[in-house]
C-alpha cells in the first residue's frame, strides 16, 4: 500500500483504535458492604487496573500520590495503575487488609464481602482487570493515578446511573448466569469511564494522549503502532503526514517526550515482550515481522532493551512503554 494512502488510513480517529483494543480480562470482582468505621486496604496489584462502583452510601478513596476525594452512590472511581489504596467508610477509619477478610466465593472470579456490623453499609461493586493488548495497556499507562465520575455531574446524560442499577440487580439478587452479566456490565462501565475521561479532562490533551489525538502525530503513531515491521525513518514517517522532518521531528519530541526513532525502538520491544510471552513464536519469525533484517539483530536490541535475550523471556509483567 502506498505510504500516502497508509496515511489517510491511519487518519480515522486514532484514539478510537486505540479504545477499540481495550477488550478486558477479569482477574477479579467483589461486592463489598462496609460498616463504619472500618475501611480497607487494597493491595497493588501490578498490570492491573482496578476500579468500584459505589451502589449506596459513601466512603473515602485514598491513592498514594492523589487527594483523597470522598466518593457517593452513584459515583464510579478507577485506580488505572493498579496501585494499592484504601477504602475507607470515614476519613480516619482503618483500614484493614482486603485479602485477610473474610469473603464468600460465588463463581469462578465473583464475591461477596461483608466488613463490620451495623447499620447503613456502604456498598460497592470492586474489581481488578487486566488489558491484554500492548497499545491497551500504553492508553492504561497513561491514565492519571485516580479516575474519579459523579453520577451527578454526568446529568442529564447520564449513563452511568442506570448501568450501576444493572449491575446491583444482579450482584444482589444471584440470577442464573449473574455473573457473567455482572462481569460484562463492570467492563462497560471501566471503558466508558476512560472514554468519558479522554473526552472532557484537559489532561487528555497532553503528552501521550494529546499526541494520540493530534491531526498530523496521530496518524504517525497510528503507522508505528501498526505496521512496526515498516523499515520507517524519521523522513519517511514526516513524508506520511505532510510535515517537514525537523517539523515533526520537533512537534513529536515535544509532545511524547522522546525522539520518534526511540519510541518506535521502544514499541517493538513491547510487542516482542508479549508476543514471546504469549509462547509458540519462532524468533526469526518475530525479528522480521518487527523490521529487523536478521535474528542476531532482533536479539541484540532486544538484550539492550529487557537485559535479557529473547529466548530466556518468560510471562513475567510487562515492562511499561
Amino acid at each position: 500500500m502506498d505510504i500516502q494512502v497508509e496515511a489517510a488510513s491511519a487518519a480515522t480517529d486514532p484514539l478510537g483504535r486505540a479504545l477499540h483494543l481495550l477488550r478486558m480480562t477479569g482477574v477479579i470482582y467483589c461486592y463489598s458492604y462496609l460498616h463504619p468505621p472500618l475501611g480497607i486496604a487494597l493491595p497493588p496489584i501490578p498490570g492491573c487496573l482496578m476500579f468500584h462502583a459505589i451502589t449506596a452510601g459513601e466512603c473515602w478513596l485514598r491513592v498514594p500520590g492523589a487527594e483523597p476525594v470522598l466518593l457517593r452512590a452513584g459515583d464510579f472511581a478507577l485506580v488505572p495503575r493498579g496501585e494499592g489504596h484504601d477504602l475507607l467508610s470515614t476519613a480516619t477509619s482503618r483500614a484493614d487488609a482486603f485479602f485477610d477478610l473474610p469473603r464468600v466465593q460465588l463463581g469462578g472470579r465473583f464475591e461477596i464481602m461483608r466488613h463490620g456490623e451495623g447499620t447503613a453499609p456502604v456498598s460497592l461493586v470492586c474489581g481488578a482487570v487486566r488489558f491484554d493488548d500492548v497499545l491497551a495497556r500504553r492508553l492504561v499507562h497513561a491514565l492519571p493515578r485516580q479516575i474519579v465520575l459523579s453520577g451527578q455531574a454526568l446529568s442529564p446524560s447520564n449513563w452511568l446511573s442506570p448501568i450501576l442499577a444493572l449491575l446491583q440487580e444482579e450482584v444482589q439478587h444471584l440470577k442464573p448466569g449473574g455473573e457473567a452479566v455482572a462481569t460484562r456490565l463492570a467492563d462497560v462501565l471501566v471503558l466508558q469511564a476512560i472514554r468519558t475521561w479522554l473526552q472532557n479532562d484537559p489532561g487528555a490533551r497532553t503528552g501521550w494522549l494529546g499526541a494520540l489525538q493530534d491531526a498530523q502525530l496521530g496518524p504517525a503513531l497510528v503507522l508505528m503502532h501498526e505496521q512496526p515491521g515498516t523499515p520507517w525513518t524519521l523522513a519517511s514517517l514526516a513524508s506520511a503526514v505532510a510535515m517537514s522532518r525537523s517539523a515533526f521531528a520537533a512537534r513529536f519530541a515535544a509532545s511524547v517526550g522522546m525522539p520518534v526513532m526511540q519510541y518506535l525502538t521502544l514499541w517493538r520491544m513491547a510487542l516482542a515482550q508479549s508476543r514471546l510471552q504469549e509462547g509458540q513464536v519462532r524468533l526469526a519469525e518475530l525479528a522480521d515481522s518487527l523490521g529487523y533484517q536478521s535474528e542476531a539483530a532482533f536479539s541484540r536490541a532486544y538484550r539492550r532493551w529487557s537485559g535479557r535475550s529473547p529466548g530466556s523471556e518468560r510471562r513475567v509483567e510487562a515492562v511499561a512503554l
